[in-house]
């Protein structure tokens, strides 16, 4: 039978001869390559699936898009009011005012479009509304204003939606001019003609809307809530009699005067 005792600890704290020194473990660079660890293998069906799938992306850098097929589309054509400042109406300003630089001649920056809606807290869905009839009447979506500041009078805190606005530039700024002189201003109520006295002094028109039915986006049998809204053209003119000769070049059809025809 084997012995099944303990081996007893060396008389006077002799050391074991064939005992490791404490403090020097064996390394596994020291061990026999039988002993040391077995190192572990690739997974073979892993690096089978990155192959067939390809290199992924590092993650927080997005994928390179992909090529469009067949030609590129053909750029817009330029709108034709834009033509028509350029051609006919930036010259003629230029004679009329005597203005050799040719960047003082005025034009248009900007036209902001805003509609206000006071009960907005208390009737999300008329907003909602608003906001879509503005964003077919401009083709651009527009943005929720909100209140500024609390008014305790008017059951107004700071950061509720008070209505909506649009900012249109370039080549959408004188489509929806064109398209408003020719077909939504004649569509006005009782209409004799736009009044001349809404500048502000530095060359920037407002206009006021009681209804928006007079843009032919707008469908009659959606609409749940007629609304006005203000229109302000913004202009490079600095003075609003340069300002009022642009906009009547232009074709706006001013009380007491006959609007020029836009070829």
């Amino acid at each position: 039978m084997a012995d099944t005792k303990e081996k007893e600890p060396n008389q006077a704290g002799q050391a074991d001869p064939g005992a490791t020194p404490q403090g020097q473990e064996p390394m596994a660079a020291d061990l026999a390559p039988a002993e040391a660890p077995a190192a572990p293998k690739p997974k073979q069906k892993e690096k089978q699936k990155e192959r067939q799938k390809g290199k992924k992306p590092a993650e927080g850098k997005p994928a390179a898009p992909a090529e469009p097929e067949g030609p590129p589309p053909e750029p817009a054509p330029p709108p034709r009011l834009h033509d028509y400042y350029a051609q006919r109406v930036r010259p003629k300003l230029a004679q009329q005012f005597g203005l050799t630089n040719p960047h003082e001649i005025p034009k248009l920056v900007k036209i902001v479009l805003n509609v206000g809606m006071g009960d907005a807290s208390k009737n999300p869905k008329a907003l909602e509304a608003a906001v879509a009839e503005l964003a077919a009447i401009t083709g651009q979506q527009p943005v929720v204003t909100r209140a500024k500041k609390a008014i305790a009078n008017f059951n107004l805190r700071e950061g509720m939606p008070v209505g909506c606005s649009v900012t249109l530039r370039a080549a959408r700024m004188f489509e929806f001019l064109d398209r408003f002189i020719t077909i939504a201003v004649p569509r006005m109520r009782d209409f004799r003609g736009l009044p001349t006295d809404s500048f502000d002094g530095r060359g920037n028109y407002t206009i006021g809307i009681k209804e928006q039915m007079i843009f032919p986006e707008i469908d009659y049998d959606k609409v749940e809530k007629i609304h006005g809204m203000d229109i302000t053209l913004v202009t490079s003119a600095g003075r609003d009699d340069t300002a009022l000769a642009l906009l009547r070049e232009l074709g706006m059809p001013f009380r007491g005067e006959a609007p020029v025809a836009v070829a």
